[in-house]
């Protein structure tokens, strides 16, 4: 009886309704959307929201039964950025000495630029689904996810500039990397003009541009269900190593590779994959 109720657990998928912010459902087999869910306040982020993030892609980290995740939204925008008058209250609140002060707003903002590093070091790939404006935070947000795309009315503006502040939750140093054009990341930084869809494709910013919110959300979940079907031992490496190549030079990405392989080279999915390949049919692959 003990045995049975071990493998029940084991078996039984992860619950994910307790949030508030989040809707989060499992609309293909193996992928996992993950809704923004304030459409009210055009999804604006409050501080349940940063928690509710950082405690959802982490336990999607590790869920068996989630291989790909699409992050989408609720209502008619993508995201309008941090919650200003929600951070104020629980940030800007000084205690009058500077240093302090200082420090508590240090250790938050850290805080919050964990919520996105979630979605990075999730190793399941993350695909941003954008429609119509993606502003402020929500352009840290997707610049941590794998791929982007969007619809044909969105917009994307990097707005901190505009409220008297540095982006610190992960766009200065996320965006170069993403677009790879110093001019045109500046550009954005320095003036918070709004970069639209075609131009955001052009940059490289977004892989494709949808006509509206149905047909994105196709191609997301299409494309997530593509990876879904691969061996997530395979997967999973590959994120990890293109993430940890991006951060470290040419020589130290091979070398971290191989020893990655040398351990992943193991499992018995490079031979399923080699037979299914051969006799022409998809691969089936345990969880993990």
């Amino acid at each position: 009886m003990r045995v049975s109720l071990v493998r029940m657990a084991a078996s039984a998928m992860r619950d994910y309704t307790s949030f508030t912010t989040l809707s989060v459902t499992r609309p293909r087999p193996f992928v996992v959307a993950v809704n923004l869910n304030r459409p009210d306040k055009s999804n604006a982020i409050n501080m349940p929201m940063w928690s509710e993030l950082r405690q959802c892609f982490d336990e999607l980290a590790t869920d068996p039964d989630c291989r790909a995740v699409v992050l989408g939204a609720e209502g008619k925008n993508f995201c309008a950025g941090i919650d200003l008058q929600d951070l104020s209250a629980d940030v800007l609140g000084g205690d009058g000495d500077p240093a302090r002060t200082a420090m508590k707003i240090r250790s938050m903002a850290k805080k919050l630029q964990d919520s996105f590093n979630a979605m990075e070091r999730c190793p399941k790939p993350v695909i941003a689904a954008v429609h119509r404006a993606c502003i402020g935070g929500g352009v840290d947000m997707i610049t941590a996810c794998d791929i982007r795309l969007c619809t044909s009315d969105s917009t994307f503006q990097v707005k901190e500039v505009d409220v008297g502040l540095a982006a610190d939750v992960g766009t200065l140093q996320r965006l170069p990397k993403v677009i790879g054009n110093q001019s045109l990341v500046r550009e954005l930084c320095f003036t918070a003009r709004a970069m639209p869809a075609h131009e955001a494709l052009d940059a490289g910013l977004v892989s494709r541009v949808c006509h509206d919110k149905e047909e994105l959300l196709s191609a997301c979940l299409t494309m997530a269900e593509t990876i879904a079907s691969k061996s997530p031992v395979a997967v999973q490496g590959t994120k990890v190593n293109l993430i940890y190549s991006r951060d470290h030079s040419v020589e130290e990405g091979l070398n971290f590779v191989s020893l990655w392989n040398g351990a992943m080279l193991q499992t018995d999915d490079l031979m399923e994959a080699m037979q299914a390949s051969m006799a022409k049919r998809s691969g089936t692959y345990s969880k993990l």
